[in-house]
């Protein structure tokens, strides 16, 4: 929140508040291994839902948005997991079980009169390049980077993919952290040591993701990926 508070944020980058609206609890039967959610956190333990694939069972029930603050997973509290820990939770709820997920929608009138862009921005300013985004960390910093290259794409995409087959949940977040976990790493072990010396070792990934981890991560470094 430095960067924030000290006026380093640039005009085009974007910023979304959460702000507590109404809650609600909807029961779910889980018929497919994948609830087809992406999740995030705001770095301070709430988890919300960023992105619901269509199709998926999620996107079937109307009173799930995007932007819904994950409270409460069959009456047990999620606030203060990362996004990761409350991923594992879905995924481990046997296929065919009902469960009840308790969310807590965004306030939408503060934002209401607020239109799309109309035109170019008029004056003088560093108003950033718009090739950048803002980070949340785990202990609650925030931190402005560049958006990723196109290896670094290709490798975020493929482990999304990897993470969706493994935990039935499709999570850029997760995948991104996981290519910079493998960041100076010569090979597979180092790479599964840096895993477990974090806090993502809470996923408990086994021997073989993690091997097919590393492949895709060395077939994007050698440029062998592209962005799907």
């Amino acid at each position: 929140m430095t960067k924030l508070l000290g006026g380093q944020i640039g005009l085009d980058d974007f910023i979304f508040v959460h702000r507590k609206g109404r809650p609600k609890e909807i029961e779910i039967t889980k018929t497919e291994d994948a609830l087809g959610l992406t999740i995030t956190d705001n770095g301070s333990g709430y988890a919300f839902i960023k992105r619901i694939k269509e199709g998926s069972i999620i996107d079937s029930l109307q009173y799930i948005q995007v932007g819904d603050h994950i409270e409460k997973i069959d009456h047990v509290s999620m606030v203060g997991r990362r996004h990761f820990e409350v991923a594992r939770i879905l995924k481990e709820i046997p296929k065919g079980t009902t469960f009840t997920l308790r969310l807590v929608e965004p306030l939408k009138a503060g934002f209401s009169n607020i239109g799309p862009r109309s035109g170019p921005r008029q004056g003088k300013g560093n108003y950033g390049s718009g090739k950048e985004t803002l980070r949340l960390r785990g202990n609650g910093g925030a931190q402005i980077e560049e958006m990723p290259d196109a290896s670094m794409q290709a490798a975020i995409d493929h482990i999304n993919g990897l993470l969706e087959n493994f935990m039935g949940i499709n999570d850029t977040e997760l995948a991104t952290q996981l290519w910079e976990k493998a960041e100076g790493k010569t090979n597979s072990m180092d790479f599964a040591e840096a895993v477990d010396n974090s806090d993502l070792e809470e996923l408990c990934l086994p021997d073989d993701f993690i091997i097919e981890l590393w492949g895709v991560i060395t077939d994007a470094r050698d440029g062998r990926l592209k962005p799907k």
